[in-house]
């Protein structure tokens, strides 16, 4: 069964890499804004209004967190994806290079 190739193994391999270091590094960024952690504050974008309205709660700041925290898993999603099709492409090469021609 011949598997469809989209990538050579270089490009194949360096998929790999990047969606591994991708998908924990998003992982992480999405549990630290879901536990709405501090040191991540400046990279909420707050708008100006929610910043200078003195009736804000604080649950609408930790909104903001969580949705930035499911974007990121949904980022880690999409480099699952990716890392898969990588794989794929690392595993075809690998094969056709003992196939004899």
């Amino acid at each position: 069964m011949a598997g469809v190739l989209c990538c050579g193994p270089k490009l194949a391999a360096c998929g790999l890499v990047l969606s591994i270091w991708a998908v924990i590094m998003l992982a992480m960024m999405g549990i630290f804004f879901t536990t709405h952690s501090a040191m991540l504050f400046e990279d909420v974008p707050i708008p100006e209004d929610i910043l200078n309205n003195k009736t804000t709660q604080l649950q609408d700041i930790y909104e903001i967190y969580n949705k930035i925290g499911h974007n990121c898993f949904i980022a880690a999603v999409i480099y699952v994806v990716v890392g898969i099709v990588s794989f794929y492409n690392v595993r075809m090469n690998k094969r056709n290079e003992y196939l004899v021609r």
